[in-house]
């Protein structure tokens, strides 16, 4: 009888495990320019051995249910990295929540979207996909983004972009209430929303079975923890070369959080190419809605318990940009079917904010 880890490729098992003994090293013998590169280089061993368990555990629990489980575990160390950072920086990082979100939800909604979008479209010319779930999925998110990101500039209890104490509590559970009705209705009620309209042969493939899925589950979240610390282990080398480049620090952000959703959207875009829409925006429009149902409740809390000042409204650049995200998304995913037009126009927003993020 096979054991669980002969199931498994090598490889897989052991970039998370290399990547641990990379980090303990890393905090032992300093950070010189050779072992840098060896972080880097683990960093992209941890991803992809993420992105392959998570599809190991997505395959034996099902839609919507597997998608779920990235998101969520990407982003519960997402919130857990914030709050250290916040924590550690002090009134400081005030803002640090804000731009991590935002930027986040512009690289999901822009990025990932829209490179799904353009592979699937074209390998397959025309891709669909169900609307409910998806009409869902940008309902509860529109909702979020807004209240959390664009309304603190409006409110006049204090000055913006802030919201004062009683606000930031009622905004915070909120976001959990309807972050939590979502899942709600994606996993219980409405769980056929978010199934793949046309079963594919991998649907049908064998599942790998429920010891395999246990340890690949235990692997993903090892894989997910050493993406999340490298990242922040590289972090003071990306500043340096940004500041050198004589880029806005907020260009920092961007990275960080890019390399943050890599496992994310790497499984998105094999989804896509394997002509699994249904599955790709699951999981990116999920993983959009974690990012900021939870960052923001968390970073709330830490904000009312030290009674620090906490700076969630965008300036204006930035508010356009997103509202304008929300409203193409919504449009080029109202018809249940894509082609390479819309990953076009999406990359295109990408790209422009990237740029006016560096000149603005």
């Amino acid at each position: 009888m096979r054991t669980p880890f002969a199931s498994l490729p090598r490889w897989s098992i052991a970039w998370p495990l290399l990547g641990w003994v990379l980090l303990v090293g890393q905090w032992t013998n300093g950070a010189g320019t050779a072992w840098l590169c060896l972080l880097a280089i683990g960093l992209v061993g941890a991803v992809l051995a993420a992105v392959h368990h998570a599809e190991v555990v997505a395959h034996q629990v099902g839609e919507p249910y597997g998608t779920l489980v990235l998101a969520v575990a990407i982003t519960v160390i997402e919130v857990a990295l914030i709050v250290s950072l916040m924590l550690a920086g002090g009134p400081a990082t005030t803002a640090l929540a804000r731009d991590t979100v935002f930027a986040a939800v512009m690289l999901i909604l822009n990025g990932i979207v829209g490179v799904c979008l353009l592979a699937g479209g074209s390998k397959h010319r025309e891709q669909t996909f169900g609307q409910l779930g998806v009409s869902a999925s940008l309902t509860t998110l529109a909702a979020i983004a807004v209240l959390t990101l664009v309304l603190p500039n409006y409110t006049t209890s204090i000055p913006g972009p802030v919201y004062s104490a009683s606000q930031l509590a009622f905004v915070a559970l909120v976001s959990l209430v309807l972050y939590g009705t979502f899942v709600l209705v994606q996993t219980v009620r409405h769980r056929d929303y978010f199934l793949p309209a046309h079963a594919d042969e991998q649907t049908h493939a064998r599942p790998p079975g429920r010891r395999v899925a246990a340890l690949s589950a235990c692997l993903m979240c090892l894989a997910l923890g050493a993406v999340v610390l490298l990242a922040k282990a590289l972090a003071p080398t990306i500043e340096t070369l940004v500041a050198n480049a004589g880029a806005p620090k907020a260009v920092v952000g961007i990275i960080i959080a890019a390399v943050v959703l890599l496992p994310e959207g790497m499984a998105a875009v094999r989804a896509a190419q394997a002509n699994r829409l249904q599955t790709s925006l699951n999981l990116a429009l999920g993983s959009a809605l974690a990012s900021i149902g939870l960052t923001i409740p968390a970073v709330a809390v830490v904000s009312l318990g030290t009674g620090w000042t906490l700076t969630l409204g965008l300036d204006l650049k930035s508010t356009v940009l997103l509202l304008l995200s929300l409203f193409v998304t919504s449009l080029s995913l109202s018809t249940g079917r894509t082609t390479v037009l819309q990953g076009t126009v999406h990359l295109v927003l990408l790209a422009t904010y990237l740029f006016t993020t560096v000149v603005p």
